[in-house]
């Protein structure tokens, strides 16, 4: 409340926040990030009640998903009301919003008594980060205060539904999948015709480790019988043949484990002395697609193999 920035758990990744209402404290999210203006950050609530604050109505529709998946992983984008702060918006007439589900998150917006705007506690484009640790090596002293609540739930970020009179638009797949939503509102469409960037994680580079990772393109045994021990293989699931470099998200083959490992697992990577990442595909269903999107942002490219020779292709 006195303008500072503080790091706080979620359920899907740390938060970097500043009271919505305060544009100065907000500013200093992006200097202290490294963000561009023109990505329009999420703001966290405590109490359903508070979106009559922020949005300018709200649609019957909009409130069953809210009565159904909040506290949790859904950030809806709706109008919103004069009184929040362009920079919050990045310029848009739109305003993203949530109600987490981790007790250390409500708690602060609840003592704070005014909604906190944040996206990840991370420098700008890099891995998202799960554990308070992760945020001290990013961002150090450069906020005023880091919660520990221990590492995330579900380790990557909220599913971002934008609301368009009686359309849905998928903007940013996350946590909870399409299919969920969609028992409950029906159709949700995967792309928008607007070129802007509408909310976060949509940025063509993003989430991306220090390390180059290429998405590989064929059969997974081709890519083994090459033994390229110089680079790490990133897997969502074991393999008949597991080598040294083969480091798999969940050896359950459970969606939910791949994706909650996904952003620690990169995070361990990056600080190898491997050359680099091949990441195999996941299967586009499900948490499968927005662990397809990360990766596939995560990416400077492609990478598969001709005539015995593995040749990588650049974004």
């Amino acid at each position: 409340k006195s303008g500072g920035l503080v790091a706080f758990p979620t359920e899907t990744v740390y938060g970097l926040g500043a009271v919505v209402f305060f544009p100065e404290a907000v500013a200093r999210i992006f200097e202290v990030k490294g963000r561009p203006r023109f990505d329009p950050l999420i703001v966290h609530i405590a109490s359903p009640e508070t979106v009559f604050s922020l949005w300018q109505r709200l649609p019957s529709r909009v409130e069953v998903l809210m009565e159904k998946f909040w506290p949790g992983p859904l950030t809806l984008v709706l109008p919103k009301k004069e009184t929040v702060p362009d920079i919050v918006t990045a310029g848009l007439p739109t305003v993203a919003v949530r109600m987490p589900a981790h007790p250390v998150a409500l708690s602060l917006i609840e003592m704070t008594g005014l909604p906190v705007a944040a996206p990840s506690a991370n420098l700008f484009g890099r891995v998202s980060p799960t554990s308070a640790e992760e945020v001290a090596r990013d961002l150090g002293n450069k906020v005023d205060l880091i919660l520990d609540g221990g590492s995330c739930e579900w380790g990557i970020e909220s599913t971002v539904i934008l609301v368009e009179e009686e359309r849905f638009f998928l903007l940013r797949p996350g946590a909870l999948s399409i299919e969920d939503l969609e028992t409950v509102v029906g159709k949700i469409e995967v792309t928008h015709p607007s070129p802007k960037i509408l909310a976060p994680g949509m940025t063509r580079k993003h989430y991306a480790p220090n390390l180059p990772l290429y998405l590989f393109e064929g059969r997974a045994e081709e890519l083994l019988a090459l033994k390229l021990a110089d680079f790490a293989i990133l897997s969502p699931f074991p393999l008949t043949d597991n080598p040294e470099n083969l480091f798999v998200l969940s050896s359950r083959g459970d969606f939910r484990e791949a994706a909650s490992n996904l952003f620690a697992l990169l995070r361990k990577l990056e600080n190898s002395s491997f050359r680099g990442i091949i990441a195999l595909p996941v299967e586009k269903r499900g948490l499968g697609r927005a662990i397809m999107d990360r990766l596939k942002r995560a990416s400077s490219g492609t990478v598969k193999i001709e005539e015995g020779r593995i040749v990588f292709v650049d974004k």
